[in-house]
């Protein structure tokens, strides 16, 4: 039976009438019924937040964190019912909603201990003043989440910023309105959170367009943080730029591993499988092109194909051996098979996979692709990856940075002198040596180049995109002014 959520956090709990489905992708059935706001309740939410932000600004740093530790603690307590509802509302795997869980948990914690941190500079004065550069709270910011890593995604959006003093209006993807939203003003709300420091505005398609830009261009809103697709990405950006308001905006990418001659071939082979096929693939900093060098690449493949070929596919809710569940919806699924036919038309062979059954897509693994192929330069966003020899380094590099985007990567070699050569050529805001290119943490600054994005999330980089920066100086020495004047 569906869940149905009545309650809208806008100030503290409100209701609306309208309500829209909110669906499992394994098998299109509602899981719930979530409230449809539009435009109106988008800027109520902006006006409460904005209401509660001279309160919440002002209150000590050491408070602020202890709502956050508070928030921590229940979503640490309420684990495996959050990791059954990302199942659930997002086609996610077992393992997926276990790790999920317990890195919010850790968003919680940092953006708490955050504030013990530095939020200035003494600078020197040639004319014996105090000279500072401090930080304060911009006001209220929103936040616009994707639905592949809900919870993660959300959280790191606004934690830092929250820490910080700012008051938060979040809206969650309409694919995952409740994991990704609506529950972490259940946690808020049962943390004591006052009213109008945190609030969520949950839309249907219908409606993304008019709540997207009452949370970019009303006048309260100082400051935006996106986390989506490029294109959306760009839109975003360009009506934040227009108001001259602050943006961070994660967005795409299309992510190469780089396999050396020399590389721990057990490890490289897993650093793709994972990297190719967590979550279906459905991942920013996923791996969609693995490049491998013409020496080992016979035997990489092989190997590789044996491990992906061992991840069984189903509805992640009836087993957790099912590590491949479902893409989020049926236009993911027709841009996925698109590339796929546009590929193997093209030239391409298949080595693994290649079917598709209604939302479900095996895990597949291409060779012979080229810079023609639609798979080679658009993001993928599902579990289709093509193999792709190198002779030299400077080839890989040339390969990698082949794309508009420049999200992360990965290098696999026993040489870290080689390994940092390459990943100082590379075109990416992340890069791991001897891991995936999938790879985040709640403290470090992450974001891409191109057209990955603008900004970094996470740690003391969440603190400079989401405060204002001021020079204060108290003039000690009095510095003389003109005599004329």
């Amino acid at each position: 039976m569906a869940r149905v959520f009545e309650g809208q956090f806008i100030g503290g709990r409100s209701s609306t009438r309208r309500m829209f489905r909110d669906l499992n992708p394994a098998d299109g059935s509602v899981w719930a019924e979530v409230p449809d706001c539009g435009r109106a309740e988008a800027a109520a939410a902006i006006e409460a937040a904005q209401a509660a932000f001279a309160e919440w600004s002002a209150l000590p740093f050491t408070k602020r964190a202890h709502y956050l530790e508070k928030a921590a603690e229940i979503f640490e307590k309420r684990k495996m019912e959050i990791v059954e509802a990302l199942q659930a509302e997002g086609g996610g795997w077992f393992g997926k909603g276990m790790f999920e869980t317990g890195y919010t948990v850790e968003v919680f914690r940092a953006a708490a201990a955050s504030v013990w941190q530095p939020t200035g500079e003494v600078l020197p004065s040639e004319y014996g003043k105090v000279s500072m550069a401090v930080r304060r709270p911009m006001g209220v910011v929103s936040v616009i989440s994707p639905w592949n890593f809900p919870c993660i995604l959300s959280s790191r959006g606004f934690a830092f910023p929250l820490a910080a003093g700012n008051t938060i209006v979040l809206k969650p993807s309409e694919e995952t309105p409740y994991c990704g939203g609506l529950l972490f003003a259940e946690v808020f709300e049962e943390a004591g959170l006052p009213k109008g420091v945190f609030n969520v505005v949950t839309c249907s398609r219908d409606n993304v367009q008019e709540v997207g830009d009452e949370l970019i261009e009303h006048p309260y809103v100082k400051g935006v943080s996106f986390t989506g697709s490029t294109a959306v990405g760009r839109q975003v950006a360009a009506k934040a730029g227009a108001h001259l308001k602050k943006c961070c905006v994660e967005l795409g990418g299309k992510d190469s591993l780089i396999v050396c001659d020399d590389a721990d071939m057990e490890r490289a082979t897993q650093a793709a499988n994972f990297g190719s096929f967590m979550h279906q693939g459905q991942i920013c900093m996923s791996v969609e092109k693995v490049l491998v060098h013409e020496k080992i690449y016979d035997d990489f493949l092989k190997k590789f194909v044996e491990r992906a070929k061992k991840l069984k596919v189903g509805d992640p809710t009836k087993s957790k051996e099912h590590i491949i569940g479902p893409l989020i919806n049926d236009k993911q699924v027709g841009k996925v098979r698109e590339q796929l036919e546009d590929a193997i038309a093209k030239g391409a062979k298949v080595a693994l996979g290649g079917k598709v059954e209604g939302r479900f897509v095996e895990p597949t693994i291409l060779t012979g692709v080229t810079p023609d192929m639609k798979l080679y330069q658009d993001e993928t966003f599902g579990p289709v990856v093509p193999v792709i020899p190198f002779r030299t380094d400077e080839e890989a590099i040339q390969i990698a940075n082949d794309t508009e985007y420049g999200l992360s990567a990965g290098v696999m070699t026993r040489d870290e002198a080689r390994g940092l050569a390459i990943v100082n050529k590379l075109e990416t805001g992340n890069c791991h040596i001897n891991c995936s290119s999938v790879n985040d943490e709640p403290h470090v600054p992450f974001g891409g180049f191109k057209a990955s994005g603008v900004g970094k999330h996470g740690g003391r980089w969440s603190l400079e995109t989401f405060t204002e920066t001021r020079w204060i100086t108290l003039d000690r020495g009095g510095r003389p002014f003109p005599p004329m004047f």
